[in-house]
């Protein structure tokens, strides 16, 4: 199929990409995990690998049976997405370009001969020898910049300042088990308020509970087996319960970075 870009994940970040991709006139086909662990499940695609659609601002995401389907999907004017972690149905598909924008801070399997075109987001990769071109990631002056050469700046395990908070923003996993949440997604919550419980297979029940005072930006699926120390929540200070079904200035922002390097790419300008 002409046009056609393969994303890697469909976390928060990966949809900013997938969705301005789609807008821009793109197929775009997304492989995700069985079991996708995203927080900000309101604007991440990856939501389709458990209900079968996920649409974000207008734009659909659909889960593909087989590889059969996918260009069925795509011609009906929708975003599809396989089941297939480990990319093998790549090689079925003529593609322009292949994005890993699965963030997982290391490079799970990407490689340049994967399209004549590969770009990778975030830290774990080096521009022209593992992809072809890397994006930044971390907030700041070089938010989106786009890297030719090494690699683009580390995980430091903290996440930007929002109205003056940073690492009291994220929560993580006091324990191991199955979480049950007790707020959704876009509800006002407090400090120390309990958001989730998580039942450990040992019969114990810890409570996860809210950092600050704010908005649940994104909390993990209902349900979701969990390892100690798994991010797991999201907090935003912000009081706007809209920013939790809108795509972020940071996802935005680096997508429009993908989306310049495969234009430029096709008009021959990226060498």
């Amino acid at each position: 199929m002409k046009h056609l870009i393969v994303v890697r994940g469909g976390g928060d970040i990966a949809t900013g990409t997938i969705h301005r991709l789609h807008n821009a006139g793109y197929h775009v086909l997304v492989l995700e995990d069985k079991y996708p662990s995203a927080i900000r499940r309101e604007v991440a695609f990856s939501e389709a690998a458990y209900d079968g659609v996920k649409i974000v601002e207008r734009v659909t995401c659909r889960l593909a049976p087989t590889v059969h389907e996918v260009g069925k999907i795509l011609k009906s004017g929708e975003v599809a997405m396989l089941v297939d972690p480990e990319a093998d149905a790549i090689q079925n598909f003529r593609h322009e370009a292949v994005v890993d924008a699965i963030l997982a801070k290391k490079n799970i399997g990407t490689t340049k001969n994967m399209a004549d075109l590969t770009i990778a987001l975030g830290p774990g990769f080096c521009a022209g020898r593992d992809v072809d071109w890397v994006i930044e990631t971390m907030r700041g002056h070089n938010l989106g910049r786009i890297i030719r050469e090494g690699f683009a700046m580390k995980n430091t395990g903290v996440p930007g300042i929002i109205s003056g908070y940073g690492a009291e923003r994220v929560i993580h996993a006091p324990a191991a088990g199955r979480m049950e949440n007790r707020r959704s997604i876009s509800t006002m919550v407090h400090k120390n308020e309990v958001i989730a419980q998580i039942y450990g297979n040992d019969g114990q029940i810890s409570d996860v509970k809210a950092s600050l005072d704010g908005i649940l930006r994104g909390i993990i699926r209902d349900g979701y087996e969990v390892t100690r120390g798994l991010k797991i929540a999201d907090i935003d200070p912000r009081p706007v319960a809209n920013h939790c079904f809108t795509i972020s200035d940071k996802a935005r922002c680096i997508a429009g970075s993908v989306l310049e390097l495969i234009a430029g790419h096709e008009r021959g300008m990226w060498k």
